[in-house]
């Protein structure tokens, strides 16, 4: 996959993101709206990372740092272009980040649900670790 072009997003691919994860995220997240993308990156300019092939938007996933721990969300790839190390290559691209920055451990967020994705992260390294549980409580409507 040598024309595979990983990249930190720029405010004109946000439209093209939102639109992506429609077809290629499983399940929507609250802040999957302009806002809340432009939130991320404005904070974040290097947090959203997509992955590229010919031009075309093929694969993303964000990994925000806190300063603290580093997490991944989002790690999407086009549906007619999986199994081709595309999540491996923006894995490999989000994990380089968090070191460079200073990180220790990555976690990320898998719905219970998405088999695909388990499978996904489990031949990446990751395991889950049920002794913890997601807590949330929504801040806005």
């Amino acid at each position: 996959m040598t024309d595979l072009r990983i990249r930190a997003a720029k405010p004109e691919d946000l439209d093209s993101v939102l639109a992506f994860w429609k077809t290629a995220a499983e399940g929507t997240s609250i802040s999957d709206d302009r806002a809340g993308v432009e939130r991320l990156t404005d904070r974040d300019p290097e947090a959203l990372v997509l992955a590229e092939l010919d031009g075309e938007l093929v694969g993303t996933v964000i990994a925000g740092f806190d300063g603290w721990r580093c997490h991944l969300y989002r790690l999407a790839v086009h549906p007619e272009r999986r199994r081709q190390g595309i999540g491996s290559a923006l894995l490999a691209a989000a994990e380089e980040r968090f070191v460079r920055l200073g990180g220790r451990r990555a976690d990320a967020m898998v719905l219970v649900r998405n088999e695909t994705a388990q499978h996904a992260w489990r031949a990446a390294g990751y395991r889950p670790e049920e002794q913890w549980r997601r807590w949330v409580k929504p801040l806005a409507d």
